[in-house]
């Protein structure tokens, strides 16, 4: 419709100006003896005829043909023919037909353009029997019919016919008949019909010319035989740009960027298409950054850039969150571009809603002459993005108005903004308007859906994926990751093992669902059955989650030998997975390999100062913690809410009150960071452990936000140590109101009056957990030995080795005893906790030169602590312990926590 209401002015002028001048002939028939010239009327009817480009100028066609019938000149062949392309052009076959039919001297024109008409339309037949009936074809005749074969899809039949040209004696091949034979074998992808089509062309020795050695190396190319496009390549002496960039664009394609850069590296000269394909395809890589040097060569080569290269340059700075450079390239754009087309102007909307800079994003796309569909979704995006939904609403709605089609990429955009239940509501309507306007069935769609629905915690993804046709990988994977975030996985790995076909986002999925929730042991052997299949290789992200499986396992040899596989296929280096070894090296307790990789890292991030602060904090080793954060700042790293946590918690942990005052401070003065729960939880325990029980429930007064168990935990804990009855009664009656189930609670209270002597009180707390059906949590320690972990409970009886383990652990309380251990009623109760059985299971498992690593779920008690602190001094081990908050390292009968834990 809206094509019909713009070309009517222009159609009504061109009828009225042909008429106008038909008249003036007619005229001036009648009224002198002179009459036209034939060459001067057919002239005017060849003009008319030239401006019939579309359906809307049918009827002034069939008017003119009527003219042509009416003053005698309908015997015309030119005439006939150029009437029999406008009626093609205004795709009107029923009238070319019929035109067709009563021409009585067609010729080779006629023919070809009736035979073109049928193609476009798909009815091959009719174009054959054209074919077949011209008593004389030129080479234009076959290679329209082999095009319209190509063009639906009749690869086989364009092939026998270009074969049977040969032949024929009415005409000879040309380069375009090569075209169409070639991108037909290509089309087929198979090396053999390729070597046989080769040896029909050297018998007949067609491939001289390197015009046609040119298509023959691309459909080599694309049919996977690179060595004989290669040996052809070589054989053309010259080969020019054109030559170059086709073999360039395959391999860029089918062979891998690899490939493409060392042909690329040997091209004699380059022009923006060499450029462009190199862009283009990093562009579709994980090598995006690689985009801004290639730019600036080209630039300095002294090639000028055009839409294409601006556009995917502009995508690669918008994905990798490049605005410096993205800026740079707008800068240059306005300066020497004199019309910025659509797509340009939808990559820089797109960069700069990507970044954050919706008002120069909305600025653009205002001042934008024309826009697209992309732009729209651009611009659409980016507020969504940036978490302006309202907006996004609005600008959707605005985009509908203006009669554009909206594409699934502009819904999917919309979609992927309404994942949290507050926005639920807009996604329901957005599933009903996919529902009504039939884009549900757009796989992509879809799959949006399934996201967001998975995000809201409905279950209403698994109705949609149950509805989809057609699943691809991407609707399996999204239904994995929504079952992975309710923790079921037993229902994620159901679903991944009846997956037709998986990629490494998969796997990375199903990996990342184990290890996420505490099954980090199967996680790790899932990922053995990943490496044996063929297609699927490792990436950051599949790096990154095994790291923080072996992080929780404390598993440093399977963590080393997944390290060797990473650094074998260039992927240590990547920021997200170093920054995953820092914090793997210091879960297992090896604190100088973590800082060792640390300082390995050249271009630091937040989260790598992050890593390496919280791995000193966890080590207690607070003054070096305090020393890397002031090493941050004089980087120019600006801290944020974790790297606080982080420092503060390395104050708590080695007993630095005046340093944990002045970060507390800092934070919020310097840093306007506003105070969390964990902050206030460091700030507390720290004070409390000082003796300055009352400070710290002078902050807990004034806290910004209510307290949590966790900030009463902290008080209670102290108040045990410095055994304040009064103030642990608070902080217990505080603590049962909020979590009445944490065990951990009640046996500190419980121990509190039993430490002031009143035993009632304590028995009284002893029995209001049996009425309240609280247990304790019960206490268990692994150790590593061999690639397996083996875990100890307290009192354990199920362990194969356990009776040696106990009778081990008896001869070195004997030994200790010797060096000033005193054994007492309450030490016989924890004889046998866990912690002390796993140490020594590693005693009797590693050799003499390696150090025990052992984790533990709970926090190390008093008895163990005292304990290992001795063995370490009777067997000359280095012994570790992870408890749950923290590590310990014993060395010669000293701990690093200064037994202040």
């Amino acid at each position: 419709m809206l094509k019909l209401k713009h070309s009517w002015p222009r159609l009504n002028h061109l009828s009225l100006s042909f008429f106008a001048r038909i008249q003036k002939f007619t005229s001036s028939s009648s009224s002198s003896s002179s009459s036209p010239s034939y060459m001067a009327l057919t002239q005017v009817f060849f003009d008319a005829m030239q401006s019939f480009t579309d359906p809307a100028f049918l009827p002034s066609a069939r008017k003119l043909h009527a003219q042509i019938i009416s003053i005698g000149l309908y015997s015309s062949v030119f005439l006939q023919n150029n009437l029999l392309n406008a009626y093609l052009k205004c795709n009107s076959l029923a009238d070319a037909r019929g035109l067709f039919d009563e021409i009585s001297n067609r010729n080779v024109i006629s023919g070809n353009m009736m035979i073109n008409g049928y193609c476009k339309v798909g009815l091959l037949g009719e174009a054959e029997k054209v074919f077949v009936a011209m008593p004389e074809r030129d080479v234009t005749t076959w290679n329209t019919l082999m095009s319209g074969y190509h063009q639906n899809g009749k690869f086989c039949e364009a092939i026998k016919l270009f074969v049977s040209m040969f032949p024929s004696v009415d005409c000879e091949a040309n380069l375009f008949s090569f075209l169409c034979a070639t991108k037909a074998c290509s089309a087929f992808q198979c090396s053999k019909l390729s070597l046989e089509f080769l040896g029909f062309v050297e018998r007949k020795e067609l491939g001289q010319d390197p015009q046609v050695r040119q298509v023959l190396i691309d459909m080599f190319v694309k049919c996977g035989a690179f060595d004989i496009a290669s040996k052809l390549f070589s054989q053309i002496s010259s080969p020019d740009i054109s030559c170059w960039n086709s073999l360039l664009s395959a391999y860029s394609k089918l062979q891998g960027i690899t490939h493409a850069f060392d042909l690329f590296d040997k091209m004699p000269e380059r022009d923006i298409v060499s450029w462009n394909t190199m862009i283009s395809t990093l562009l579709k890589t994980t090598d995006e950054r690689e985009i801004f040097p290639l730019f600036s060569e080209m630039h300095r080569g002294g090639v000028q850039p055009n839409s294409t290269t601006y556009t995917c340059t502009l995508s690669a700075c918008a994905s990798t969150s490049n605005l410096e450079f993205g800026q740079q390239l707008h800068a240059q754009i306005v300066k020497t571009v004199q019309r910025i087309d659509a797509f340009v102007n939808s990559a820089l909307v797109n960069l700069y809603a990507k970044c954050g800079k919706l008002e120069s994003a909305k600025r653009i796309f205002d001042n934008s002459s024309e826009r697209n569909s992309i732009s729209w979704t651009a611009i659409i995006s980016g507020f969504s993005l940036q978490g302006f939904i309202n907006k996004s609403v609005e600008l959707f709605n605005e985009m509908r108005s203006k009669v554009l089609s909206t594409d699934e990429f502009t819904i999917v955009s919309l979609i992927s903004a309404c994942c949290a239940p507050l926005n639920l509501c807009l996604g329901n309507q957005l599933h009903s308007l996919c529902l009504k306007s039939g884009q549900i069935s757009a796989i992509a769609v879809s799959n949006s859906l399934i996201a967001m629905y998975a995000k809201c915690n409905t279950i209403s993804a698994q109705s949609i994926f149950d509805s989809m046709s057609v699943k691809d990988v991407i609707s399996w994977t999204s239904m994995i990751t929504a079952y992975s975030q309710v923790g079921d996985v037993t229902h994620a790995r159901v679903l991944f093992d009846k997956m037709p076909e998986r990629n490494i986002v998969t796997w990375n999925a199903i990996l990342g669902s184990y290890i996420q929730h505490g099954y980090a042991e199967e996680g790790i052997k899932l990922y053995r059955t990943m490496l044996r299949e063929d297609k699927i290789r490792p990436n950051c992200v599949t790096f990154g989650t095994l790291f923080k499986g072996c992080a929780d396992l404390a598993a440093i040899k399977i963590g080393n030998q997944i390290l060797a596989q990473s650094v074998k296929v260039g992927i240590d280096l990547d920021l997200p997975v170093a920054n995953a070894i820092i914090t793997m090296y210091s879960e297992c307790g090896r604190i100088a390999e973590a800082r060792e990789f640390f300082d390995y890292i050249v271009l630091k991030d937040l989260v790598s100062w992050n890593a390496m602060i919280t791995a000193y904090s966890h080590h207690g080793m607070g003054m070096q913690a305090i020393e890397t954060f002031q090493l941050m700042l004089k980087n120019g790293q600006i801290p944020d809410y974790i790297t606080y946590v982080a420092v503060l918690s390395g104050c708590r942990h080695s007993g630095l009150l005046e340093q944990g005052r002045y970060c507390f401070s800092s934070m919020t003065k310097i840093h306007k960071i506003s105070p969390g729960l964990e902050h206030y939880s460091c700030m507390i325990d720290l004070l409390g452990r000082r003796g300055l029980l009352e400070e710290a429930k002078g902050i807990i007064d004034n806290m910004s936000i209510k307290p949590t168990s966790e900030i009463w935990g902290a008080l209670l804990s102290n108040c045990k140590l410095h055994k304040s009855t009064e103030l642990a009664e608070l902080a217990a009656r505080n603590l049962f109101e909020l979590d009445s189930s944490d065990s951990g609670s009640y046996m500190l209270l419980s121990e509190i009056y039993s430490d002031a002597g009143n035993l009632a009180e304590s028995a009284g707390i002893r029995k209001l957990m049996r009425d309240k059906g609280v247990k304790k949590k019960p206490g268990y320690s692994w150790i590593e030995v061999q690639n397996k972990v083996h875990v100890f409970m307290a009192d354990e009886s199920s362990h194969p080795h356990i009776s040696a383990v106990k009778k081990e652990l008896q001869d070195l309380i004997v030994k200790i005893v010797g060096v000033g251990y005193v054994k007492t009623e309450a030490s016989e109760a924890v004889m046998h906790h866990s912690e002390k059985l796993a140490v020594v299971f590693g005693l009797m498992s590693l050799p003499e030169w390696m150090p025990i690593h052992v984790m533990k779920n709970l926090r190390i008690c008093t008895d163990c602590h005292t304990v290992i602190k001795l063995i370490s001094i009777v067997t000359g081990r280095e012994l570790v312990i992870r408890d749950a908050v923290r590590f310990h390292h014993f060395r010669e009968g000293v701990c690093s926590c200064g037994d202040y834990w």
